[in-house]
C-alpha cells in the first residue's frame, strides 16, 4: 500500500462504522502495481465531503449524535512529545502516561473505537491525540450546528442523500436515528469549514448530515497520477474535496485535490450542479415540531424542487 506523505500525518477518519483509523493516503507520485495494494482495485470509491465529522450511537437510551472530540495533550507531555519528534522517527516509540499527559474531557466523552488500547486505556495516534467523541445535547451551544440536524424528542435526523428513485436528484429528508445507528457522517453547512457548497445564509443558515459513503463515484480514471489531475480538473464530477476508496477489509483510502496541487474549496461543486428536492412532510408526527427548528422551516418547503442546493430558501 502507498501510504504517505508526510504532510497528511494529521488526517483521521472512521474505519468501518464507528472505529477511528488512520487514512492511508494514497501517494498518486508513485503508484504502481507492486506498491499499491490490490484491495483499492475492488474498493468503492467515494465523493470525500467538506465537513466536520459526527457519529450516531446510543446514549440515554436512545439514538444520539455524537460531535469529534480528541483528548489532547497538556503543554509540558505536547512539548516532551514535539522534542522526541526531531529526534525520532517513529512516534510510536514515544512513552505516553495517560492519566497525566492528557488534558481533561467531559465525562461523557468515550474514545472511538478500533483505537489502540493498552491496560484498559484508550492510546494516542501517530500526531499525539486520543481519537473521540461527546454526545450533542440540545442547549449545547459549543454544538449548536450540529444540534440543528436532529431532534431526539422525533429521534430524527436532517440527511442530505441521493434520491431513492432518482440518482440524479438529491433529497434532504427527516432520516430515524435509528437508521443511521453506528454510522459516521459528516456535517456540511453555513457555518461549517467556510461552507464550500454554498447552504444557507448569515441570517437563515442551514445544515445537513452526510453519512460517509453516500456519494459513490461512477466514472473514476485510472489510478495514475496524470489521469486523475486531469479528472479533477476537466470532469465534471471531479469538482469534489477528494476521493474515499472504501476497502472491504474496513479500510479507508484517500486522495485530495491538495496532493495533486489543486486548490479547494472551488466555486461550483459537483454537489451543487445537481437538483434537490425537500421532502419534509410532518404530518406524520403526533405533534408539532419547535417552529424555529430547520425541520419546521424545511416543512414549509415541503416537495419543492431546486435547481442546486445553494438555491435553497428558507421560508422564515
Amino acid at each position: 500500500m502507498c501510504v504517505c506523505d508526510g504532510g497528511e500525518r494529521g488526517a483521521l477518519h472512521q474505519k468501518g462504522a464507528s472505529g477511528t483509523e488512520p487514512f492511508k493516503v494514497l501517494a498518486t507520485e508513485t503508484i504502481s502495481h507492486k506498491a499499491l495494494d490490490a484491495d483499492i482495485y475492488s474498493a468503492i470509491p467515494t465523493e470525500k465531503v467538506d465537513g466536520t465529522c459526527c457519529y450516531i450511537t446510543n446514549y440515554k437510551g436512545q439514538p444520539y449524535l455524537w460531535a469529534r472530540l480528541d483528548r489532547k495533550p497538556n503543554k509540558l507531555a505536547e512539548k516532551r512529545f514535539k522534542n522526541f519528534l526531531h529526534s525520532k522517527q517513529n512516534s510510536k516509540e514515544f512513552f505516553w502516561n495517560v492519566e497525566e499527559d492528557f488534558k481533561p474531557v467531559p465525562e461523557c466523552w468515550i474514545p472511538a473505537k478500533e483505537i489502540e488500547q493498552l491496560n484498559g486505556n484508550p492510546m494516542p495516534d501517530e500526531n499525539g491525540h486520543i481519537p473521540g467523541w461527546v454526545p450533542v445535547e440540545k442547549n449545547n451551544k459549543q454544538y449548536c450546528w450540529h444540534s440543528s440536524v436532529v431532534n431526539y424528542e422525533f429521534e430524527v435526523a436532517l440527511v442530505l442523500k441521493h434520491h431513492p428513485d432518482d440518482p440524479g436528484l438529491l433529497e434532504i429528508s427527516a432520516v430515524p436515528l435509528s437508521d443511521l445507528l453506528e454510522q459516521t457522517l459528516e456535517l456540511i453547512g453555513t457555518n461549517i469549514n467556510g461552507n464550500p457548497y454554498g447552504l444557507g445564509s448569515k441570517k437563515h443558515p442551514l445544515h445537513l448530515l452526510i453519512p460517509h459513503g453516500a456519494f459513490q463515484i461512477r466514472n473514476l480514471p485510472t489510478l495514475k497520477h496524470n489521469d486523475l489531475l486531469s479528472w479533477f480538473e476537466g470532469c465534471r464530477e471531479g469538482k469534489i474535496e477528494g476521493i474515499v476508496w472504501h476497502c472491504n477489509d474496513g479500510c479507508l483510502i484517500k486522495v485530495h485535490r491538495h496532493h495533486l496541487g489543486l486548490c479547494w474549496p472551488i466555486p461550483d461543486t459537483y454537489m451543487n450542479s445537481k437538483p434537490v428536492i425537500i421532502n419534509m412532510n410532518l404530518n406524520k408526527y403526533d405533534h408539532a415540531f419547535d417552529t424555529k427548528s430547520l425541520f419546521n422551516l424545511l416543512s414549509k418547503i415541503d416537495n419543492q424542487k431546486f435547481g442546486r442546493l445553494r438555491d435553497i430558501i428558507l421560508d422564515v
